[in-house]
């Protein structure tokens, strides 16, 4: 057994993990960390034995965590990271500030940012997954990261250092982002508002927000150069290569694609990870052998399949 270091958070053994993600599923993580602020997680990752893998969470909101579980330390972030500050047209917040909160606010301070409004998940994800929405992406308005090394040294990363491109970054295995500088247009918070709610609409319009998903399963195919930025982006989406291979509505056990959208998984209520990941392979194979497209995952999928 593994000596676990002295915490302030909460450390917690054999802990499932399905009730945090927005998929509900899940198997047990040997560890769940909790830190209570940057100063305990950069002393329990210096302590931690150097071969214990660490899976840093945000919200689970773009998070396939299979049966079996994740034979790692989870580090989840809580209250003492979702700070959220403005001073000019720098916003600066915490990892687990949810994006549609940081958008909010700094859209308040006359800051846009409402790239973020539409997009589930904390700060943390957006910013390793390069997260965009409307053709803007973090790393058009990314100023600097503070993350923590596997190591427990606290380091500031720059954009370039991040090296972002469509949907990842190359932050190292085991770094923890604590906090995101962005920088924003200056705006009426009035303009900005109503910007926001007109996504809004149009997101409840054309996605099925009040069903059990992960955001857009696959990434739109092709089309993208390594920025990711909107002028490098061509018209082939998902949902399309979806539908035309006949997948969309798609079931295998709980899980389904979405009838209003066919780039969403849905757990219909008792699906399991694998019913999830196993639908998604299926509609895989299926866009494959219709057009000789490779769909590749949005959602990220971790951890060990049931015994």
């Amino acid at each position: 057994m593994t000596q676990m270091p002295d915490v302030r958070g909460k450390l917690t053994q054999d802990r499932i993990l399905a009730d945090l993600t927005w998929l509900r599923v899940g198997g047990p993580a040997d560890w769940l960390f909790q830190p209570a602020d940057i100063e305990d997680l950069a002393a329990f990752l210096r302590d931690l034995p150097g071969d214990v893998p660490v899976f840093p969470m945000g919200v689970g909101s773009n998070l396939i965590v299979r049966d079996g579980g994740l034979r790692a330390v989870v580090i989840r972030m809580g209250r003492g990271f979702n700070g959220i500050s403005v001073e000019g047209n720098r916003v600066t917040v915490g990892a687990a500030a949810l994006d549609a909160h940081v958008a909010k606010k700094a859209a308040e301070a006359g800051v846009d940012l409402t790239f973020l409004r539409t997009i589930p998940g904390a700060i943390g994800g957006a910013v390793r997954m390069n997260a965009g929405c409307y053709g803007t992406y973090v790393a058009d308005h990314l100023v600097e990261v503070r993350a923590v090394t596997r190591e427990g040294e606290v380091v500031t990363l720059t954009p370039e250092e991040l090296n972002f491109q469509y949907r990842q970054s190359d932050l190292p295995d085991g770094w923890v982002i604590v906090e995101a500088v962005f920088e924003g247009a200056t705006c009426d918070p009035g303009e900005l508002a109503a910007r926001m709610e007109a996504q809004l609409e149009k997101r409840d319009e054309t996605q099925p927000t009040k069903d059990r998903t992960a955001g857009s399963t696959f990434r739109n195919p092709a089309g993208f150069s390594s920025t990711g930025r909107a002028d490098d982006v061509h018209d082939l989406k998902a949902w399309k290569v979806i539908d035309e291979a006949g997948m969309r509505g798609a079931r295998q056990g709980g899980a389904q694609m979405s009838e209003k959208h066919s780039n969403f998984l849905i757990n219909t209520g008792d699906a399991t990870a694998a019913d999830l990941e196993g639908l998604g392979e299926e509609v895989r194979k299926k866009v494959f052998q219709n057009s000789g497209i490779e769909l590749h995952w949005e959602i990220m999928r971790v951890g060990e399949t049931a015994p």
